[in-house]
């Protein structure tokens, strides 16, 4: 048995032990690994993902603005979404790697082709911080800044305007890739062209590299959704927004769904006139311009 603090047993299981000492001629009961294991506190474990891939330069001081401006829009009253997009789901009958209860083994195609599904979904969120509500929008196209905007759009005209009555600005903290890329100036330019058309000022702030695990609705609002669609096999995208609905927690969290079945271009780009008047759109931070910028329609 191992007795020096740093020798570690990968992949092992008690039986696998028991091989392994006879035939160095130790016999031992299989019993005797178990408990022994038990007293060196040997368990099965899984991988913790906390090993840090990269650094980024004046991380904290971004992760000390994102909880400055929280807090100040928060006190006002003003909006805060955290808003990102959640792995997209083939559709079909498909194994998704997830336990359930049931009686009996369901049957599911034994090889994970794209060919063999009937379309993926793309779930987009919007967190409200403040009021614990999400808000899913389940996409059927591609993932891109205007999916997203569309997203925003819909849902602030919809529902969330009449929460926010007397707001002239939203603050969106996402991450700083894909859809909502920080380098992307198609990206911002769909924000400019989305606040226009709200006619309210948005505030973004990006997290930086490495930490979109800190970004709210990753712990807050996925997480949860993951627990409900746990073991469920998506056939159809109804059933994905109908376990979408299903959501919620003990602190209150409320889910609402709609599907987006708009078709979306991948490899827009940008209009020249914008990238080189950005100014006149775009009020960028004075510390941390990257990250932090203010989109003002008038």
């Amino acid at each position: 048995m191992p007795q020096d603090s740093k020798t570690l047993w990968v992949g092992l299981f008690p039986g696998q032990i028991c091989k392994k000492l006879l035939r160095k001629g130790i016999i031992v009961s299989i019993f005797i690994i178990k408990g022994l294991l038990i007293d060196f506190k040997y368990k099965r474990r899984r991988y913790s993902k906390d090993q840090i891939i990269g650094t980024t330069e004046n991380r904290n001081e971004q992760f000390e603005k994102i909880s400055v401006l929280r807090k100040a829009f928060i006190l006002k009253g003003l909006p805060v979404f955290s808003m990102d997009t959640k792995n997209k789901e083939p559709l079909g009958n498909f194994d998704r790697k997830e336990q359930y209860f049931g009686k009996d083994k369901r049957k599911v195609n034994d090889h994970d082709f794209k060919t063999l599904a009937n379309g993926i979904v793309i779930p987009h969120g919007l967190y409200d911080i403040a009021q614990n509500k999400g808000y899913v929008t389940l996409g059927t196209s591609k993932d891109t800044s205007e999916f997203v905007c569309d997203n925003i759009e819909w849902w602030w005209l919809n529902k969330l305007q009449w929460h926010y009555q007397n707001a002239d600005c939203l603050l969106l903290l996402c991450d700083g890739g894909g859809s909502n890329s920080c380098n992307h100036y198609i990206v911002k330019q769909d924000l400019v062209k989305l606040a226009k058309r709200l006619n309210i000022k948005i505030l973004v702030a990006h997290y930086p590299a490495y930490c979109s695990k800190w970004n709210p609705i990753e712990h807050k609002l996925f997480s949860q959704i993951h627990k409900a669609w746990e073991g469920s096999i998506f056939h159809n995208i109804n059933i994905v927004r109908e376990l979408t609905m299903e959501t919620c927690t003990k602190t209150g969290l409320e889910v609402q769904v709609r599907v987006n079945n708009k078709k979306y271009e991948t490899g827009r780009k940008y209009e020249e006139e914008f990238k080189n008047d950005i100014e006149k759109y775009i009020i960028f931070d004075d510390q941390l311009p990257k990250w932090n910028y203010l989109i003002n329609p008038n």
